[in-house]
């Protein structure tokens, strides 16, 4: 497989700090991969309730996660404090892509650059339906 290469968030539409905790550790004593992919759920979540919406009703739809991209670049630890930036890109008629730079403050050091493929979807009709106008002018605002 062909290694990946995420972009940096540009412009940043949301910024949010989050500690590494103990649950977020794997065998090596360091961030476990699947624990980017949570901090970066956080991230959104916090950036959807700026907005009044959540993952369930965005503007008059829910969000599911297609797609996901992560470029694992150093090392976090226990307590260390990781500030997420988020962008959005790629708008589409029912999907959108956000993007996530995690960084640790202290040292300027990239943990971490990952995409989300976020999908509008009807969870009572299990179908994909189109993006709300109050969604899409919330991610057309960046």
């Amino acid at each position: 497989m062909a290694r990946i290469s995420v972009p940096l968030p540009s412009p940043v539409a949301y910024r949010t700090a989050l500690s590494v905790q103990i649950g977020d550790l794997n065998y090596g004593n360091h961030l476990a991969n699947d624990a980017v992919l949570r901090l970066c759920h956080e991230c959104r979540v916090r950036w959807l309730e700026q907005h009044a919406f959540t993952e369930l009703d965005a503007g008059g739809t829910g969000l599911i996660m297609a797609d996901a991209a992560v470029q694992y670049l150093a090392q976090a630890r226990h307590g260390d404090v990781i500030e997420i930036e988020m962008g959005v890109a790629d708008v589409g008629r029912s999907s959108f892509t956000l993007v996530y730079h995690l960084h640790r403050p202290a040292d300027n050091q990239t943990i971490a650059k990952a995409g989300t493929g976020m999908v509008c979807f009807d969870y009572a009709a299990q179908k994909v339906g189109r993006m709300p106008q109050a969604l899409r002018e919330v991610l057309e605002a960046v």
